[in-house]
């Protein structure tokens, strides 16, 4: 790998996918032993010249030399052409180069929603501006994903009734509504903010239904291995959902109301 040098990734110490990937840099050899940099240590002078804000919202790749600072899928692209000249052309295409960035945004947006923590004291922290057009576009992502799994997974039970989309649809409205109505008290953004971590729990439970999706296309598996499945994920998804609501301190209750509405839901259809 061709290292690219005084070059430094300013990076969310609190998004264990940046971590990651800003590491899996230096590793590979692609960046120096002083390529990557937490946003919380920006010296004085480094706030000088790096727009701080855009650096919270598209990763800063900072030129130690010239104290000049790129962001962004340009930031990342740059990394990634050094060691692979040919991803240039393929990087700077206008078509893809347009796509990345727009799935970039649409990461780096909902991140504190993918993998939140816990709020810090600290003077800097990189916490993304709230964009409602990518956390609108996430939470309709996750429905649309929860839906066609569970429709999908409902077909395994055969003592549910016959499974449609547009009611698994109105099932995962109906709950964000439902829920977003013990909220009132909140402004809009926390609101939008619990709904888009209520989603991502989502996704996690289609996650763990999908293993058995795919091993019924090969074997034959008992129903009441089915429903276990079914049973265990709905308790992980629930614990899960219980650690994000501490984190993100709103009432407990709504651990108790994201389990009546589907079961009164699940009554009603019975």
């Amino acid at each position: 790998m061709k290292t690219l040098e005084n070059q430094t990734l300013l990076f969310d110490e609190d998004c264990p996918l940046c971590q990651v990937y800003t590491t899996s840099f230096i590793k590979a050899g692609m960046l120096d032993e002083n390529g990557k940099k937490s946003f919380s240590n920006l010296s004085e002078d480094e706030k000088n010249f790096i727009d701080i804000e855009r650096a919270s919202n598209e990763i800063a790749l900072v030129d130690n030399k010239n104290k000049t600072v790129i962001y962004g899928i340009d930031s990342l692209l740059k990394v990634i052409e050094n060691s692979f000249p040919w991803m240039e052309k393929v990087g700077n295409f206008a078509v893809i180069k347009f796509l990345l960035k727009k799935l970039y945004s649409f990461i780096s947006y909902n991140r504190k929603v993918i993998i939140p923590n816990k709020k810090t004291e600290k003077t800097i922290q990189c916490t993304p501006s709230f964009n409602y057009k990518y956390r609108i576009l996430y939470i309709a992502f996750a429905i649309l994903m929860t839906d066609l799994t569970l429709y999908n997974f409902s077909e395994l039970i055969t003592d549910l009734p016959k499974g449609n989309f547009s009611k698994e649809l109105i099932l995962a409205l109906g709950q964000i509504l439902f829920q977003s109505l013990f909220l009132m008290k909140f402004d809009k953004k926390v609101i939008l903010n619990y709904v888009g971590n209520l989603m991502t729990v989502s996704i996690f439970g289609s996650l763990l239904l999908t293993p058995i999706l795919i091993l019924n296309q090969f074997l034959s598996i008992p129903e009441i291995m089915i429903i276990g499945w079914f049973g265990t994920t709905v308790l992980i998804m629930f614990l899960e959902h219980f650690r994000r609501i501490k984190l993100l301190e709103l009432p407990n209750y709504l651990c108790y109301t994201w389990v009546l509405f589907p079961l009164s839901f699940l009554i009603l259809i019975l």
